[in-house]
């Protein structure tokens, strides 16, 4: 017995060791963490029930030209109820009151609040859903509600904000206009106008305590932020409207007419650089169009005819041919070693003039003109074109501008039929907007514009930078060979035998060249042979004011490709069209004397008629008019024989006029 009783009291000290170090360790680790550790723990507390979030701050605006919205921030509110802190004093005495005024604001039976109310104060609901997506006036008065007033630890009040970007514009100029999206990785896309000025549209973030309360969600602990959110600068762009309204509908309806797959519209200010329109469609599955891609800054390709100015204008330069030259279209076939250039008329156009050649878009003269001119030395020909800029990007603000090509005698994919090729448009890559601001520079005389889409940046209505037109090459060619091409892009489409003449009218003036562009042509299969139709020029001819390019890719074969059929029209229209809403101020230019006799007989006749006579003035020699007019003024009654000036006078000089009544001239 007294065996087994020692055993237990082993066994118990031992228990009582354990638990002494167990309680030992306790204390320990306990007093370590107060004295040691006690911050981060505190902080890991402070975490997971409070936390600091970011608020965005408003965007920026982004305007056209004359100040109206493209693109704004507006926030919206979603209007949240804590039962939780509200006495049922103050809950009773104002539900009926609070529920009236939400039914009276968000349309809603009263009662359905009411029920919303009085089910969050039975379940303890610290983050009931009252409204969601408010505009800030709406904002504004459910704060002034009964028991909401009160604010959000007496009336249980929580208001969340977050920021939308609308476009007024609706789907037109969307893709232009463009975004800027951040993800979880900090990592940002950019998009169009959107993208490409972020840096002073977006602001800075502010800083807002929130408290973690039932079911993981966070509630905003007290009224205002601690970190106020600074508002984005607004931006002012290029775009007018109303010629943006003009190009999307004019492209939109050839694209539906011609079933294509997608295109787009430029036009720019000729003198500045100034983006005025930017329209980029493409085809759903469905046979809709919608700002898809960015086509025309990001869309690089083989230019096709478009790309026979820039041939001319090396040419001219290099002084290889004139526009007089003439060369023989060989009946529209040019062989050049074992591959064919031709021409669209079958049988070609004979001898022609390389004026002629330009206005009919003869791709065997062209080939002929360049591949006979350089094929000693085709780097000649390529530095000519390098020299232009034409192989280099226009460095755009906008992201995904599109690569040019221009090759190199040596470089990967030349050949000996490169020059014949490249002479019309192939084996080269081009952007629409790179093209456009080419043919932008022919109107300014040679100078090339870098294209602009910013005007400048604001704060309310303080400029805090102003930007101004920028020019990448001051002279691209000679000023006489920019006149002689001007002149031959004007004839494309004022000449009958123009590849552009369907274009003409009588009431303003255009220039340009059309351009017809073979797509994946190395196919064997023809079904697969698709088109890109261009027209690219300015108007008016004679004073350019806006450079244009339309491009559509891919129009219906069986309802016509040819860049005159399918893009001309969107040109012509989009030129018509702004030239009648342009504003027009009548001038009347003061006109100089053409005959120097007659404007003696003028001043000689104003001078006697300023004259103040008391007996009769000498009216010989005078034209008979003249003489009448002054007689009459003096009171007299004239008879008037024969024609011409005053012969003779019935009544002499210096006679007292008192005493006349009426005289007679003789006209001869």
């Amino acid at each position: 017995m007294a065996v087994t009783e020692k055993k237990i009291l082993t066994r118990l000290y031992i228990v009582a060791g354990f638990l002494f170090v167990f309680a030992f360790a306790v204390v320990f680790k306990m007093t370590r963490i107060q004295m040691v550790d006690g911050d981060k723990y505190k902080n890991l507390a402070m975490q997971r029930t409070e936390r600091m979030f970011t608020i965005e701050p408003n965007r920026g605006n982004l305007y056209s030209d004359d100040g109206s919205l493209l693109a704004t921030s507006v926030s919206r509110y979603t209007i949240r109820f804590d039962a939780e802190t509200v006495k049922d004093v103050d809950f009773e005495e104002n539900i009926r009151p609070l529920s009236n005024e939400l039914s009276k604001l968000l349309s809603k039976p009263s009662s359905y609040y009411e029920q919303i109310l009085r089910k969050a104060k039975v379940n303890k609901n610290r983050y009931a859903l009252i409204a969601r997506n408010l505009d800030y006036s709406d904002y504004i008065k459910v704060k002034t509600f009964p028991l909401f007033k009160k604010g959000p630890n007496r009336g249980g009040f929580i208001a969340e904000q977050k920021i939308v970007r609308e476009h007024p514009l609706g789907k037109i100029a969307e893709r232009s206009v463009g975004y800027e999206r951040v993800d979880e990785n900090g990592y940002y896309t950019r998009v169009g106008l959107e993208g490409a000025f972020g840096q002073y549209l977006r602001g800075v973030e502010g800083k807002r305590l929130k408290q973690k309360i039932a079911k993981g969600q966070w509630k905003p602990i007290g009224l205002d932020n601690i970190v106020e959110p600074k508002d984005g600068y607004d931006v002012v762009s290029t775009i007018n409207i109303n010629i943006q309204d003009i190009a999307h509908h004019a492209l939109l309806r050839q694209l539906e007419h011609y079933k294509a797959d997608h295109g787009c519209v430029i036009v720019m200010e000729t003198k500045t650089g100034e983006v005025k329109a930017i329209s980029n469609l493409g085809r759903t599955a469905e046979g809709k169009y919608y700002e898809r891609l960015n086509y025309a800054v990001g869309e690089s390709h083989e230019p096709g005819s478009t790309f026979k100015l820039m041939s001319m204008v090396a040419a001219l330069e290099d002084k290889v041919v004139d526009t007089s030259t003439v060369l023989d279209t060989e009946k529209g076939r040019f062989k050049v070693y074992d591959r064919t250039v031709r021409d669209s008329k079958w049988g070609g156009y004979g001898e022609i003039s390389l004026s002629k050649a330009f206005e009919v878009s003869s791709n065997t003269a062209f080939a002929k003109m360049i591949h006979n001119n350089y094929k000693e030395n085709p780097e000649k020909f390529v530095n000519r074109l390098m020299n232009m800029g034409l192989h280099k990007e226009l460095g755009m603000p906008i992201k995904g501008e599109g690569a040019p090509v221009i090759r190199y005698p040596g470089d990967k994919g030349w050949s000996g039929i490169s020059l014949a090729w490249m002479s019309h448009g192939y084996e080269v890559s081009l952007t629409p907007l790179q093209t456009l601001s080419f043919y932008n520079a022919i109107a300014n005389d040679g100078e090339m514009l870098r294209p602009r889409l910013i005007k400048e940046v604001k704060e309310w209505n303080k400029t805090i930078l102003k930007f101004d037109k920028e020019v990448i090459n001051s002279s691209i060619c000679s000023k006489e060979t920019a006149g002689k091409v001007k002149q031959l892009l004007k004839n494309v489409v004022e000449k009958k035998h123009g590849t552009g003449h369907g274009l003409y009218t009588e009431n303003f003036s255009m220039a340009g060249k059309t351009g017809t562009t073979q797509k994946n042509y190395v196919s064997k299969d023809p079904d697969k042979l698709k088109y890109i139709s261009s027209f690219a020029g300015y108007f008016p001819a004679d004073n350019p004011k806006y450079s244009c390019i339309v491009v559509i890719h891919e129009p219906d074969r069986g309802v016509g490709y040819y860049g005159a059929d399918v893009s001309g029209p969107v040109f012509k229209s989009i030129a018509q069209k702004i030239y009648t809403i342009s504003p027009k101020t009548d001038e009347v230019e003061f006109l100089k004397p053409q005959n120097n006799e007659l404007e003696l007989k003028y001043e000689g006749y104003y001078a006697e008629a300023q004259k103040k006579y008391s007996t009769m003035p000498n009216v010989k020699g005078m034209s008979g008019m003249d003489a009448v007019s002054i007689l009459e003024n003096l009171g007299l009654k004239v008879e008037v024989k024969g024609n011409g000036k005053v012969k003779e006078q019935s009544i002499s000089q210096g006679t007292d006029l008192n005493k006349v009544k009426k005289i007679v001239l003789e006209l001869s």
